[in-house]
């Protein structure tokens, strides 16, 4: 009985420390400017299919749900990913769910030659000039990378950041462990200032 209860509590623990860490991530090095206009940066993954993979869908509808959280006037989304293989590139197939499936008909940009996050910040940053504030949609943490990535390209652009919608509790809990543990070894590459947001 007792080593059920610690088992118990152990992967409550483990649950509770993958929540945490996703909320965490969700809430570095964004602010809370204001603006009426506003761009979703809307990150591809590798999608060798013809039509978005479960990841792809997951992260469209957490830009859209973006969009909504406060209304912002003039949103614009941008979808970002190349062709993997000989598929459509990730943006037109991310597109494509967002219109066909959830019914979105706001304003859409594709940027379709990134092959890495690196490539995606770089290639829409001549699409985010104009706007107030960005959001970045993905999990949190590879959109806290993302964030890294942008302030270290264009910090002037890295003070319009505010939050996106890509952490509510309970979504994806019992993934949200392993995909911390992963994320820890993907960000080992920040900078020191950068690396101070994760924990």
């Amino acid at each position: 009985m007792r080593r059920r209860a610690g088992l118990a509590i152990a992967g409550a623990a483990v649950l509770a420390w993958g929540e945490w860490l996703n909320w965490r991530w969700s809430q570095a090095l964004v602010g809370s400017i204001g603006g009426a206009s506003e761009a979703v940066v809307v990150l591809g993954y590798r999608n060798p299919q013809s039509t978005a993979n479960f990841i792809n869908r997951w992260r469209v509808r957490t830009g859209i749900r973006s969009v909504a959280t406060d209304g912002a006037r003039g949103t614009l989304v941008i979808f970002s990913g190349g062709a993997t293989g000989s598929s459509a590139a990730e943006a037109q197939l991310m597109a494509d769910y967002a219109k066909s499936v959830l019914g979105f008909d706001g304003t859409v940009l594709l940027e379709d030659q990134s092959a890495t996050t690196w490539e995606n910040i770089s290639n829409v940053i001549p699409l985010l000039e104009d706007v107030d504030r960005i959001k970045i949609a993905s999990q949190p943490a590879h959109a806290l990378k993302a964030r890294a990535y942008l302030r270290r390209q264009r910090p002037d652009l890295a003070e319009r950041l505010v939050r996106a919608d890509d952490y509510r509790p309970g979504e994806w809990m019992i993934g949200k462990p392993l995909l911390a543990l992963y994320r820890l070894w993907t960000l080992r590459g920040l900078k020191a200032e950068e690396r101070k947001v994760l924990l």
